[in-house]
């Protein structure tokens, strides 16, 4: 049976919930909602296949649908082939939720956390089957971003896992199998890693956060559009890094403590956008303006990243 004649279930009705969704549907695959509520879940419908058809404008074509339904009360996994879950980020929550579907989902259904945070070998501790357990990881916006981290647990099947890397190689995502579990999984620790230094420069007064935005934007992260750094290295050679790296990497800030200048923005409440201030203070339509420009350059991006694909 094709895959677009099977179901994937994301559990949950947020922002990455209905992202998640709707990359699915966009792909041809049937789609089950499930909210605490049928109604929590039907609200999102709107939304969902609006985000679908951007993406693909004769998605309806392929016969795939979007189905809601309620978590606690869901019981027809006949069809199912993946079940995702992106609730809230409480490690109770998600415990109590997978030692449910442990009981409910029949065995051969993997099933997927997109905690970004916890890792799944604490969410499915004790669980029967936990080898048929991994953590899903997205980027917001999920629909747009292509990665998808599969992250082995302790108990975690590694074949099941690379099952579950192919299925998201036919919904267009570009997955990647995580083989330890470790905090920040792959992305968030190179991404950690950068934003540590990237802060101690602003801490200690070398560069505004706005030169450190350019200085990424338009050098290394112009290049990592075309091939990753490591790929960008072997075309470079590698002796020019390893050279470099004698002088830069003993100079490189490893505190690992959150530096002063982020903590005392925290501490007054200025959190970015959602507060409307953090480094600087955004306006209503300062934010709009910046949110529009990041998903249509989101996009662009995207569109890049087809131009000569690799092949998996």
């Amino acid at each position: 049976m094709e895959a677009n004649m099977k179901q994937v279930v994301v559990v949950g009705t947020g922002i990455m919930a209905v992202g998640i969704a709707a990359g699915f549907l966009a792909t041809s695959h049937q789609v089950i909602l499930l909210g605490r509520t049928q109604s929590r879940a039907k609200e999102q419908e709107v939304e969902i296949l609006a985000l679908t058809k951007t993406m693909n404008p004769d998605w309806e074509a392929s016969g795939a649908k979007l189905v809601t339904g309620e978590i606690a009360s869901w019981a027809d996994w006949s069809e199912v082939i993946w079940v995702i879950e992106t609730i809230k980020e409480d490690m109770q929550l998600k415990q109590e939720l997978f030692a449910s579907l442990d009981q409910r989902v029949p065995e051969h259904i993997p099933i997927g956390s997109n905690s970004s945070g916890f890792p799944i070998s604490k969410i499915s501790a004790g669980l029967k089957t936990a080898h048929r357990m991994f953590n899903a990881h997205y980027f917001m916006p999920a629909h747009i971003v292509p990665l998808v981290e599969v992250v082995l647990g302790e108990k975690s099947d590694p074949v099941m896992g690379e099952q579950v890397c192919q299925l998201y190689r036919q919904a267009k995502k570009k997955p990647v199998l995580v083989r330890k579990d470790i905090p920040g999984f792959l992305a968030n620790r190179i991404q950690h890693a950068l934003m540590r230094e990237a802060l101690s420069l602003v801490q200690d007064g070398i560069a505004t956060p706005d030169d450190i935005d350019t200085a990424v934007r338009y050098s290394f992260g112009f290049r990592y559009a075309a091939v990753g750094p490591m790929t960008q290295k072997e075309i470079s050679g590698w002796e020019g890094m390893a050279g470099a790296s004698v002088e830069i990497w003993p100079s490189l800030y490893t505190n690992p403590n959150l530096q002063p200048c982020v903590a005392q923005m925290i501490e007054q409440g200025k959190y970015g956008m959602k507060s409307k201030e953090g480094f600087r203070k955004w306006s209503d339509t300062e934010m709009a303006q910046m949110r529009h420009k990041y998903n249509v350059r989101l996009k662009a991006a995207f569109d890049v990243l087809q131009v000569e694909p690799d092949e998996n």
